[in-house]
């Protein structure tokens, strides 16, 4: 096994007990603009807008969107990853 296959494993890891964490505290699979606003701390206007931008993976059920924690830890591990990498 070479260090990226490693690094893989960690980052898989670390996704789903993120996934196990957040699903089990809001006794949900999917978290709304409410939910995320605790999670993040951002503003609901910041989440609103984040939820609206093309690169979040949002699922519109009914009127409503939201995001299957799954996906939103995915996207939040690989997007923080990625901003460190191009960042230094």
């Amino acid at each position: 096994m070479n260090f990226n296959d490693n690094q893989q494993l960690n980052i898989n890891n670390l996704i789903q007990c993120e996934v196990d964490r957040i699903s089990q505290k809001y006794n949900k699979d999917f978290l709304d603009c409410e939910d995320l606003i605790k999670i993040t701390g951002l503003g609901r206007d910041n989440v609103r807008n984040l939820m609206r931008s093309k690169n979040f993976p949002t699922t519109k059920v009914g009127k409503r969107q939201v995001v299957s924690v799954l996906n939103f830890v995915t996207w939040l591990t690989l997007n923080n990853n990625t901003n460190e990498v191009q960042n230094g």
